[in-house]
């Protein structure tokens, strides 16, 4: 099933209501690339972002970086270090309002 993204579908398959692929969850919005950050929670995981900010004091950059927690679907296999793919959604919990529609790249591969 399309979500009207550019992203392959996973091999896996998940009977889960709030999965985007296999499920009736819909995307919308912005679409973040970023490093899971924390696997801990079950069915959440956190991306971490990071982005430079300039400040015109120093005439210099800075890091930033914000953690965003999203929905992890069971059909996707995700750890600690992986590159991911994650989209804008309605609200799923009190902070949770996207979900991972793309494991982009292994941490360590």
């Amino acid at each position: 099933m399309a979500i009207g993204l550019n992203v392959t579908e996973p091999e896996g398959t998940c009977s889960h209501e709030d999965c985007p692929f296999h499920g009736n969850l819909s995307v919308r919005g912005q679409v973040l690339e970023g490093e899971v950050a924390s696997t801990d929670m079950d069915k959440t995981i956190v991306v971490e972002r990071e982005y430079d900010v300039f400040v015109p004091k120093y005439d210099r950059y800075m890091k930033r970086r914000s953690r965003v927690p999203a929905h992890q679907p069971d059909c996707l296999d995700v750890e600690v270090g992986d590159t991911v793919s994650i989209a804008e959604t309605r609200p799923l919990s009190k902070t949770k309002s996207h979900v991972v529609v793309e494991v982009t790249d292994g941490g360590d591969a």
